[in-house]
């Protein structure tokens, strides 16, 4: 399988440095990559990382804007100047650096998250927040598709 599945957490050593869960690393090198590119999530306190395809993703968006309009302008500068490529290091680590650090708010342990094809990294009990919030509106959105159902069957 060569997506972003499950979820893990793991620390940080005293150099920075933190392990990419094997099943993601074995993902990383199916798929090829040298490096990961890192985009800071735009509306979660989290890491978006993936290969040079997820920055090729939105690159390839980027082009079908207008390039005299703001929308491709700002469309740069996040993808641009939010994002960094991490180096996976021989034994499977990455560096947690200050750039990670300031938007996540991870300090001791980092929490990986598969998302398909790219995973994020996240602050453990940020993460655990978050996906409280994700359950309880996939279960609102469930119980209203029930009631319309319902409602309609009457």
């Amino acid at each position: 399988m060569d997506r972003f599945l499950s979820s893990a957490i793991n620390r940080i050593d005293a150099k920075g440095r933190v392990s990419v869960p094997a099943h993601f690393r074995s993902v990383v090198q199916r798929r090829g990559f040298a490096d990961l590119y890192a985009l800071r999530a735009l509306d979660v306190p989290a890491m978006d990382v993936g290969g040079p395809d997820l920055l090729d993703r939105y690159e390839e968006r980027i082009a079908v804007e207008d390039p005299f309009l703001q929308t491709a302008d700002d469309m740069s500068f996040f993808v641009h100047g939010d994002g960094s490529f991490l180096k996976l290091d021989q034994d499977g680590r990455i560096t947690v650096t200050d750039f990670v650090r300031e938007h996540t708010g991870i300090t001791s342990q980092v929490a990986f998250v598969g998302r398909g094809l790219f995973f994020q990294i996240w602050e453990p009990e940020r993460l655990s927040a978050h996906g409280a919030q994700v359950r309880a509106r996939l279960l609102k959105l469930r119980q209203q598709a029930s009631q319309a159902r319902a409602a309609s069957t009457e």
